[in-house]
């Protein structure tokens, strides 16, 4: 049995990227609370590597009411059902214009769980040709650049690359050079 039981919910607030309900549950000691979901669709975060550097992408992000450098990623738009491998490519393609002859499954995420029930999934692009970048309008202020490794671990150590997704998904990365 879940410790903690939902005993009702509602929708709060809805867009084409998320939903936020308020769910009253109770713990095991039978007393009640509330929990605030932030449900969005899975999403996929892809390491474009040529096997020196890696390809990100820099966006300012509204939130923090900041520039970001990040590994390309993102959602299927008004919350589609896409299979990981698929969205991983159609991000990597859509953000930084690249294609990946090969396209490794590195691990899954939860993004924020104490607050959200969005899940992502790795993978590590390689083999990658360029092509012309395809944005979405939100992303019209994005600017990609190829950073050596040393240099992007030296931008994480600075504090220049904060994004959690970026930081797990380098992470799964290492973990996997370190068990081949």
């Amino acid at each position: 049995m879940d410790p903690v039981q939902r005993v009702s919910s509602r929708e709060v607030y809805r867009n084409n990227w998320m939903t936020l309900r308020e769910d009253t549950v109770r713990r095991l000691d039978g007393s009640e609370g509330i929990y605030a979901v932030v449900d969005k669709p899975t999403c996929a975060v892809v390491i474009p590597f040529d096997g020196a550097g890696f390809h990100l992408v820099e966006q300012f992000r509204y939130p923090v009411g900041m520039r970001r450098w990040e590994f390309p990623m993102g959602t299927a738009p008004e919350p589609a059902d896409v299979p990981p491998l698929e969205l991983a490519a159609r991000e990597l393609r859509e953000e930084t214009g690249l294609i990946a002859s090969s396209m490794t499954d590195l691990g899954k995420t939860h993004v924020a769980p104490g607050f959200s029930s969005q899940r992502g999934h790795v993978f590590l692009a390689t083999d990658l040709t360029q092509g012309e970048t395809q944005r979405e309008v939100e992303e019209q202020d994005m600017r990609t650049a190829w950073f050596e490794r040393g240099e992007f671990e030296k931008m994480i150590a600075s504090g220049d690359i904060t994004d959690a997704q970026t930081l797990a998904a380098y992470t799964l990365l290492l973990l996997r050079e370190r068990v081949l």
